[in-house]
């Protein structure tokens, strides 16, 4: 390791544990390691500290039902993001025998995409609804593909590359016309917009912890009251019956503050650090010739730019950029590792000479202005050099 500062923009791919955050999970570990199941107070007590959390965590969400004990009763915890995509999906299917499809968008996280290609290799009808040029979700499309023998939607709340908000209620809303259930990946979503769940036709929405500042291997699916749901994982009586497995009190308590201080933070992510991308993607747009600004300018994430520099390799502005200590990324991190343009991109129509150069940059509340100049006075050389040796460009 070397002594050089890292200016990490690529917060949609994880996100830097908050100090409030480690400081809450702490005691949890030495201290208060009682099972929260266990009969005795020892144990007692940390059930009351992972009730609180849920708590902290339905006040983010806009989630207001609570059980005559007062408890939250709509928010289940969760391994990750990917666990509680999985849960909604595979519980709108059974609690709905009598349908069998499946509607979701082209450009879902592979946490939704990948199940529903393995959906449609057990027989489900899976429809898939396009983007635009904008990546703006085909409404229309949307409409025409939802059916009576649908059981669930399931559109993504945020794209994790381009940063697209989509209409999740109006898709909730369709849904619901034809019987049935929706579901929102909103991973990416939660923390940086406001929501408010006990107003929304939102049937379940699924979210992870690593993405607003909580430690990796905790998240969260959100089911509305009097919705069915069908566990997913089956065994103990943990989360009244709807998650088996001994809690995951440390990651649970960490959560549930991470939520508390995004709710703080909340207008800073759309002030503050929306005018940090701004003038990211401004200083890049006055110095590099022939870019692209991708997604949709009207409804966007506010930390998130992806940027397309035409006619070289994505993965060789990110190596150059990681010389200098600049952590950015060329799309989802769980599909690192591919040739192939993002599926993303893909379904946007980018062409090829855009597509495999393109990086996504994704800011927090940690970034400060000068890491942003210093991005936009150190990317532009890397772009000049690599075109420079670019057969495309100097064709």
């Amino acid at each position: 390791m070397t002594d050089k500062k890292i200016i990490y923009l690529d917060n949609n791919a994880t996100t830097a544990v908050d100090p409030e955050v480690f400081e809450a999970m702490r005691p949890y570990f030495c201290e208060l390691y009682g099972n929260p199941s266990s009969i005795h107070t020892f144990g007692g007590q940390v059930m009351h500290d992972i009730n609180n959390a849920r708590t902290q965590l339905a006040n983010l969400l806009g989630a207001g039902h609570q059980n005559d004990k007062g408890e939250h009763t709509e928010v289940i915890f969760t391994s990750c993001g990917t666990e509680s995509d999985s849960a909604a999906i595979w519980s709108a299917l059974q609690v709905c025998p009598k349908k069998h499809k499946v509607v979701m968008s082209k450009v879902e996280h592979p946490a939704v995409l990948n199940l529903g290609y393995e959906l449609e290799r057990r027989g489900y009808p899976v429809s898939y609804i396009p983007v635009d040029s904008h990546g703006r979700l085909d409404m229309e499309r949307l409409e025409e593909a939802v059916d009576d023998d649908t059981a669930v939607v399931s559109i993504m709340w945020a794209n994790n590359e381009t940063g697209n908000v989509y209409p999740v209620e109006k898709c909730a809303e369709i849904a619901h016309r034809y019987g049935a259930l929706f579901h929102t990946d909103a991973v990416q979503a939660v923390g940086k917009i406001p929501m408010n769940l006990s107003e929304s036709p939102i049937d379940m929405l699924s979210l992870s912890g690593h993405k607003l500042h909580a430690p990796k291997g905790v998240g969260a699916l959100y089911v509305k009251r009097g919705i069915r749901f069908r566990p997913y994982l089956v065994g103990g009586h943990q989360e009244k019956g709807r998650r088996a497995g001994t809690e995951n009190v440390p990651y649970m308590v960490a959560l549930g503050k991470a939520a508390e201080v995004a709710g703080r933070y909340l207008d800073d992510e759309n002030t503050r650090v929306k005018a940090l991308r701004d003038r990211l993607e401004a200083g890049i747009a006055e110095r590099v010739p022939k870019i692209r600004i991708n997604g949709d300018m009207d409804s966007r994430l506010p930390n998130t730019a992806s940027i397309s520099f035409e006619f070289i390799e994505g993965e060789s502005i990110l190596m150059l950029m990681d010389r200098l200590g600049i952590c950015a990324s060329s799309g989802s991190a769980c599909t690192t590792g591919s040739l192939e343009p993002s599926h993303v991109l893909r379904a946007m129509g980018l062409p090829y000479t855009a597509a495999h150069g393109t990086i996504r940059f994704s800011l927090s509340r940690f970034n400060t202005e000068q890491e942003i100049d210093f991005v936009i006075e150190h990317l532009p050389p890397i772009i000049d050099r690599l075109r420079q040796i670019s057969p495309y460009w100097n064709n």
